[in-house]
C-alpha cells in the first residue's frame, strides 16, 4: 500500500467517480471545444449540453482541420525522414572513416616494424663479417643467429670472388636449394654484391623465388656485406632472408586477425602474405618499406568489409521513432477524456480496495517516520478495543502497555536505523498489546517499509494477527502433554516393579547374611583372635549393599519425580549413563548384553534432561522386548551408538536384534494409543516423537536385512538432537523479545 487515506478521502473520491461517469454519456462537447482540448488548451472548458451542428455548417470547418493536421503530420514526418537520412549517412561515412583510419595505422605500424627488423638483421651479421671463417666460434655464432632471427634462412661465407666457402642453415625451414643449387639461382646476389663492393655498403637484392620440395617455394631476399681493406674486397657475408617470415616478424597476433598483409610488386603480384582471415578489398592501405637497395610494397587489406547499413539504419529509425513517441504522448497526456477515464478508474481502485480491507480480519495499520500512526483498518480496531480517532496522529498509542514503552520505542528507532543501513528490515515478531479493558494479549506482527509513488519510504506498514486464542490453545496441548508424560512414566515406573523386587532383594539377602555371620562372630569372639577384622569385613559388606540398593532406589525416584521443563547443555554420556541403572534391571533379566559406541569426548547437546532420559528408556525398553523370546540369548545385544552430524545435530540411535518391524504395524508405529502389547498403553513411541520434535529434530526408524539371506536382523531407531555448540553461536534475538 503506497500512502494512507482517510475514509471521507475514499467517500469523496468514490462519490465524484460515480457522478462523472454517467455525465459524459449524457452530454456532447462542441467541436470548438473538442479541437481546444485536442491541441493543448491550457484550461479546460466546462461541459454543458449542446445541441449537434448542422452537417453542412461544420464540413467545411472539420475539413479544414483535417487538412491542417494532415500538413502538421506529413511536416513531422518529412522531418523525421531527413534526420533518419542525415543520421545513417554521416554514421556511414564515420564508420567508413574510422575503418580506413585503423588500416593505414596498421600498415604503417607493420612497415616500420619490417624495416627496423632489416636493421636489426644486417647489424647481427656485421658481427660475423669480420670473424674468421675457420674458426668454430663462426658457425656457432651463425647458427646462434639463425636461431634467434626467424626472418634469416641461409647465412653465407664468401671468399674475395664471391665463391661460396661455408654456409649455415635455419633450423625452421627445409634447405632452401635443395631442389636447384646455389649456382643456379645466385643472379640476384652477384648484382647485389656487386653493386655493394661499388657504393662500399651492405645493400639488398631484389626478391627471387626458391622451390622447394612438394611443390612449394619461398620468395627470398639476399643481403649482401661487402669486408673490404684498403678499397679491396677480402670476403662477402650473405644472408638470405624470407619476405614471409620476415612480415610474419613483423605482424602482431591483433593484426594478423583482422587483417591480410602481403608484400606485393610494382604489378600487384603478391610476394609473401600473412593473416587469418582473407581481406574484403574494401578497406586497404599500402606503404613502401625502403632498404639499403631494394624497396617492398607493403600491402594491408581489412576483413571488414562495407559497412553494413541494416544496423545503422536501426539505430536511427529507434531515434526517429522515440522522437515522434515522445510527441504522441505529448498530445495524448493533454487529452481530457483520458484524464477523466483515468480519475474515474481511481475512485474505483479506491472504493475496491477500501472493501477489500474492511473485510479483513488481520488488522493494518500505517506509521510514518517518527511512528505517529496515519492509518487503521476496521479489523485492527476491534482487536485492540480502540476507535480510529483514538488512534490515529498518536506517537504512543494507547494499545501500548506502559511498562513497554521506551522498549517499542527503542526497536523503532532500531529499525529506521536497519532501514537506513541497507539491511532489508522486513520480519515477523510477537509482541504484547493492551486491550481497552487493560488486558494484556500476544500478537504476532509482520512490517515492512511504506513506499511512495517515487520509491522513497514514508513510513511503515504492519499487518497485526491476534494469537491470543491460538497461544491459550497451546498452553492446553502442553498441559496434556505434560499429563501424557507423567502417566507415561508411571507406567514405566508400574511394569519395572516386579524387576525392581529382584533387583533389591539380591542386596537385601546379602545384608541379612551379612549381619547374621557379625552376631555369630560376636559370640565367639573370645575364642578366635581375628573375629573383630571378620566382623569389620562383614559391616562393610553390609554397608555396600546398602548402598547399591539405594542406588537403584534412587534412580527410579529420579525418573518418576516430575520436575520444570529447562534446557539445558549436557553431554550425551551422562544421559545414557543416568538411565543404564534402569535399563540393566530388565536387561540382566532377559539376558541382553549392553553395547557402547560413543566418541571421546562424547558430544554436548541442548536439551531437556528429564525428557530426553525417558525417551532412551522407552527406546531401551522396547529394544529388549524386542529380543525376548524370538532371539537366541546369545546374540541379544543392544547397542546405545551416538554420532555427531555436522556441527548443529547430534544423532542418537537405539539398535536391537530382534525380529523387526512389520510394514503394517510400521505405518501406525507413531499413532497415539497403538500397541501391539495386551499391557501396553500405546504412548511410548508417540510421546518420544512429541518430545524429539519439541526440541526441534527428528526421530524415525529401520528395519535391518542380513545381506545374505536377506532376512530381518533387527531394528534401529534414530533420533537427533540440537548440539550445545550450535545454541551457543545463535544470535539472542533468535529467540524473540518484546518488539513494538
Amino acid at each position: 500500500m503506497a500512502r494512507s487515506l482517510r475514509p471521507h478521502a475514499y467517500r469523496a473520491l468514490q462519490v465524484s467517480g460515480q457522478a462523472r461517469a454517467p455525465a459524459y454519456a449524457k452530454l456532447r462537447i462542441p467541436a470548438a471545444n473538442a479541437a481546444r482540448i485536442l491541441c493543448g488548451s491550457s484550461q479546460i472548458p466546462r461541459m454543458t449540453p449542446h445541441p449537434v451542428p448542422d452537417a453542412a455548417n461544420s464540413s467545411s470547418p472539420a475539413l479544414r482541420r483535417r487538412w491542417r493536421r494532415a500538413l502538421l503530420w506529413g511536416a513531422l514526418v518529412g522531418l523525421l525522414l531527413v534526420a533518419q537520412s542525415l543520421l545513417v549517412a554521416l554514421t556511414l561515412s564515420y564508420e567508413a572513416a574510422r575503418s580506413q583510419e585503423q588500416v593505414d595505422q596498421v600498415a604503417a605500424e607493420v612497415a616500420a616494424r619490417a624495416k627496423q627488423l632489416a636493421g636489426r638483421e644486417l647489424q647481427s651479421l656485421q658481427a660475423l663479417l669480420w670473424a674468421e671463417v675457420h674458426d668454430a666460434r663462426w658457425h656457432s655464432e651463425a647458427a646462434e643467429l639463425l636461431r634467434f632471427n626467424r626472418p634469416v634462412l641461409r647465412i653465407e661465407y664468401r671468399d674475395a670472388r664471391r665463391q661460396v666457402q661455408t654456409a649455415v642453415e635455419s633450423p625452421f625451414v627445409t634447405p632452401l636449394f635443395a631442389q636447384l643449387s646455389r649456382d643456379q639461382m645466385q643472379l640476384e646476389t652477384e648484382l647485389a654484391c656487386a653493386a655493394a663492393l661499388r657504393q662500399g655498403t651492405p645493400l639488398f637484392s631484389r626478391s627471387y623465388f626458391v622451390p622447394l620440395a612438394g611443390g612449394e617455394g619461398l620468395e627470398v631476399v639476399d643481403l649482401c656485406l661487402p669486408q673490404l681493406r684498403a678499397g679491396q674486397p677480402q670476403a662477402y657475408v650473405v644472408a638470405t632472408l624470407g619476405l614471409r617470415q620476415l612480415l610474419d616478424e613483423a605482424t602482431t597476433s591483433e593484426h594478423a586477425r583482422h587483417h591480410e598483409l602481403s608484400f606485393v610488386e610494382g604489378d600487384g603480384t603478391r610476394l609473401a602474405r600473412v593473416g587469418l582471415t582473407r581481406g574484403a578489398g574494401y578497406y586497404q592501405a599500402e606503404r613502401v618499406v625502403d632498404l639499403a637497395g631494394l624497396s617492398l610494397q607493403l600491402r594491408v587489406d581489412s576483413a571488414a568489409g562495407q559497412p553494413k547499413l541494416i544496423p545503422n539504419l536501426a539505430t536511427a529509425l529507434v531515434l526517429g521513432l522515440s522522437l515522434a513517441l515522445f510527441a504522441v504522448v505529448l498530445l495524448l497526456a493533454r487529452d481530457v477524456r483520458r484524464r477523466a477515464f483515468a480519475e474515474h478508474a481511481l475512485a474505483e481502485s479506491l472504493a475496491f480496495r477500501q472493501a477489500m480491507e474492511n473485510s479483513l480480519i488481520t488488522g493494518l495499520r500505517a506509521r510514518d517516520m517518527a511512528g505517529i500512526i496515519t492509518y487503521v483498518n476496521p479489523a485492527f480496531c476491534a482487536i485492540v478495543g480502540f476507535p480510529a480517532e483514538a488512534l490515529l496522529g498518536q506517537s504512543v498509542p494507547p494499545y501500548w502497555p506502559p511498562e513497554f514503552v521506551e522498549e517499542y520505542q527503542r526497536r523503532h528507532r532500531d529499525r529506521s536505523a536497519r532501514m537506513e543501513a541497507g539491511l532489508d528490515p522486513r520480519q515477523g515478531f510477537e509482541t504484547v498489546f493492551m486491550r481497552r479493558s487493560g488486558e494484556r494479549f500476544p500478537v504476532l506482527i509482520f512490517e515492512a517499509p511504506l513506499l511512495n509513488a517515487e520509491g522513497q519510504q514514508t513510513g511503515w506498514m504492519s499487518a497485526v494477527l491476534d494469537v491470543s486464542a491460538q497461544r491459550r490453545v497451546e498452553e492446553l496441548s502442553r498441559q496434556q502433554q505434560d499429563r501424557l508424560q507423567a502417566t507415561a512414566r508411571l507406567a514405566t515406573v508400574g511394569e519395572m516393579a516386579s524387576l525392581l523386587s529382584h533387583e533389591l532383594n539380591q542386596p537385601l539377602s546379602a545384608i541379612s547374611s551379612y549381619a547374621t555371620a557379625s552376631l555369630n562372630l560376636l559370640t565367639h569372639e573370645a575364642a578366635d583372635p581375628q573375629t573383630p577384622d571378620m566382623v569389620r569385613q562383614a559391616v562393610t559388606r553390609i554397608a555396600e549393599q546398602a548402598a547399591r540398593a539405594g542406588r537403584v532406589i534412587k534412580s527410579v525416584h529420579d525418573f518418576v519425580r516430575r520436575r520444570e521443563q529447562a534446557r539445558e547443555p549436557i553431554a550425551v554420556d551422562e544421559l545414557i549413563d543416568a538411565v543404564l541403572p534402569l535399563v540393566s534391571l530388565q536387561a540382566r533379566k532377559s539376558g541382553t548384553r549392553i553395547e557402547l559406541d560413543l566418541p571421546h569426548p562424547a558430544p554436548r547437546v541442548r536439551c531437556d534432561r528429564t525428557m530426553v532420559e525417558q525417551v532412551l528408556l522407552n527406546l531401551t525398553r522396547n529394544g529388549i522386548q524386542a529380543m525376548d523370546g524370538p532371539t537366541p540369548p546369545t546374540e541379544r545385544v543392544l547397542t546405545l551408538r551416538v554420532r555427531q552430524l555436522q556441527q548443529r545435530w547430534v544423532s542418537i540411535a537405539v539398535s536391537d536384534r530382534g525380529p523387526g518391524i512389520a510394514p503394517a504395524i510400521a505405518k501406525q508405529l507413531f499413532t497415539p494409543f497403538f500397541t501391539t502389547r495386551s499391557e501396553g498403553m500405546g504412548l511410548g513411541l508417540s510421546l518420544c516423537r512429541t518430545v524429539i520434535e519439541q526440541h526441534g529434530g527428528a526421530m524415525d526408524f529401520e528395519t535391518r536385512t542380513e545381506a545374505a539371506a536377506g532376512l530381518p536382523s533387527g531394528t534401529e531407531f534414530r533420533f537427533t538432537l540440537p548440539s550445545a555448540e550450535r545454541a551457543a553461536l545463535a544470535s539472542p534475538t533468535d529467540e524473540g523479545g518484546i518488539q513494538a
